[in-house]
């Protein structure tokens, strides 16, 4: 069993501060810029930032489904803004990490959980990073669009 990772970076022309308000709002941003792969999405609690809960139906593929209960912590950094999204029903987490960039805002969303064991972990290692590559690029090719447009 290993760690399963994937990552997905761009650059959105908007200061810092528009860029993380936009991915802390989990009230009106959040549902409007996931992709068609993430179904149900419902605010528990809070609604910005630190100590929201969310939770959320990602199909990663036509047979994987995962219900996901994330909970948000954010560190305000000197170099870098961060906001994790732990599930309650998984290993899984997500970080953005938001920096200043030429040009405005350089945005890495990080995926990770623990795989399987076996034969089956090891396509796991293999196909899920490619596929969930797809999913990152999707939900911030449209925070992008809704931050800059």
């Amino acid at each position: 069993m290993g760690r399963v990772t994937a990552s997905n970076t761009i650059v959105i022309e908007a200061p810092v501060a528009a860029v993380t308000a936009a991915i802390a709002d989990y009230a009106q941003v959040r549902p409007r810029i996931q992709p068609e792969q993430f179904s149900a999405y419902r605010l528990i609690e809070g609604g910005r930032g630190q100590g929201t809960v969310a939770a959320w139906n990602l199909q990663a593929t036509k047979k994987r489904s995962r219900d996901v209960r994330a909970t948000v912590t954010v560190e305000d950094a000197a170099a870098h803004w961060s906001l994790v999204e732990e599930d309650a029903n998984s290993s899984m987490a997500t970080t953005y990490t938001v920096r200043e960039a030429t040009g405005g805002s350089l945005v890495e969303m990080t995926t990770s959980w623990d795989g399987a064991g076996g034969v089956g972990g090891f396509f796991e290692r293999t196909f899920a990073p490619a596929g969930l590559k797809r999913i990152q690029h999707e939900l911030l090719s449209n925070l992008k669009a809704d931050v800059e447009g």
